[in-house]
């Protein structure tokens, strides 16, 4: 992996380290500094995804890691098969608590960071898991690193901003994917040091896409469909459920929609139906969703990895939430927000198109690797 590409430069910003100082390593000189043992606290799908380069560039850069999977998510097809088939080292710690309560996963998960006394934790992302991570790090008075720090939507009615801003006041370490968020962390005044290195989806989505389309080859023709999925606990709730459900079936051409169970719970629920066109499928693994998505002609979504994941595979994406977090593929016209507006969610669909022209965002695919970098560059091992 490391002799994939040169070594990388990184540029350090922080609170207790004021201006910039660029630091290169190499691969071979990592190897030489003492052993780091991160902690890393993993529990629903886009973090199993995350966490498969960055363990495989942890791997490489000599560090020990340690895995706990709280359980927030626990169904096969958005669990255990991702270790299957992302080849991801089976965690130590198993929780399976079968919750997303915060308060319930954070004293089971400091019992276990104080059992292991690791230098750091890493967490991802902006989940349940995620907060309660960060709480039970501070909780065993041990540094927190946070994996997709800075990111805001703005919009305070949702849960994941408000565990975003927490875990980022926690943290000892903050790994920014790019530099808009290192500006907003740097406004809100964090304490921790803040390191622009990219977005590890981005990583993912350079390993994995090829891999998924060879793997899981789709059974219709690449750009006739549309893709689906409808998941965040705002969108299974009436009225929202049900004008997605109105706008999908304003549509004519075919949609595929591998319903997420609680969805699925909800509109069975509340006895909502989706037109003939619209192909209902079991919840699918990430490789065979990376292989659909990277095919479709569209994507509607309320996901915030599949908003950035339709950018890198070049497919307009249509996100049913009123805001987001990936603000820049919006100002770019790669995605639209229609909020639950069954309206525009089928005018958007209709007119979507990719612009010509855009830029890189999110980092060059190497993300990992430089956060593996600064772990061990920072981090006193043993």
């Amino acid at each position: 992996m490391w002799a994939s590409h040169p070594p990388v430069s990184f540029i350090l910003v922080s609170k207790r380290c004021p201006g910039d100082t660029r630091t290169k390593l190499t691969a071979a000189g990592i190897r030489r500094l003492r052993r780091v043992k991160v902690f890393t606290v993993v529990g629903n799908r886009p973090q199993f995804i995350k966490s498969a380069p960055l363990s495989a560039a942890l791997r490489d850069a000599g560090v020990e890691e340690i895995v706990l999977h709280t359980g927030q998510h626990w169904y096969h097809t958005l669990s255990q098969v991702f270790f299957d088939q992302l080849r991801l080292a089976e965690p130590r710690y198993r929780l399976n608590l079968r919750s997303s309560d915060p308060d319930e996963m954070e004293p089971a998960i400091a019992e276990r960071i104080a059992s292991e006394s690791p230098d750091i934790v890493l967490v991802y992302g902006d989940t349940n898991s995620t907060v309660a991570g960060a709480r039970a790090a501070a909780d065993a008075s041990v540094p927190l690193a946070h994996v997709e720090a800075g990111l805001r939507s703005g919009d305070l009615s949702m849960p994941e901003e408000h565990n975003r801003i927490e875990a980022d006041r926690i943290a000892w370490l903050l790994f920014c994917p790019d530099d808009r968020s290192r500006r907003t962390l740097e406004s809100e005044g964090v304490l921790g040091r803040i390191y622009v290195v990219g977005d590890v989806m981005a990583d993912a989505s350079r390993l994995f896409a090829p891999i998924a389309r060879a793997r899981f080859p789709v059974p219709y023709e690449p750009r006739s469909y549309v893709v689906a999925t409808i998941h965040r606990q705002a969108n299974v709730e009436q009225p929202r459920l049900g004008r997605i459900v109105d706008g999908l079936n304003r549509l004519e051409e075919l949609i595929v929609f591998p319903v997420h169970p609680r969805t699925r719970a909800r509109m069975d629920q509340e006895g909502l139906a989706l037109g003939p066109h619209v192909r209902v499928i079991e919840p699918l693994s990430y490789l065979e969703l990376a292989s659909l998505g990277s095919q479709a002609r569209v994507i509607v979504t309320d996901s915030g990895g599949l908003q950035k994941e339709a950018y890198w595979y070049g497919v307009p994406c249509v996100t049913v939430r009123p805001s987001t977090e990936w603000v820049d593929t919006v100002a770019l016209g790669a995605n639209v927000l229609v909020d639950d507006d069954p309206n525009a969610l089928a005018a958007a669909v209709e007119s979507a198109v990719m612009p010509p022209g855009l830029p890189v965002l999110y980092g060059d695919g190497h993300a990992s690797e430089r956060i593996a970098q600064v772990l061990v560059a920072t981090i006193p091992g043993r």
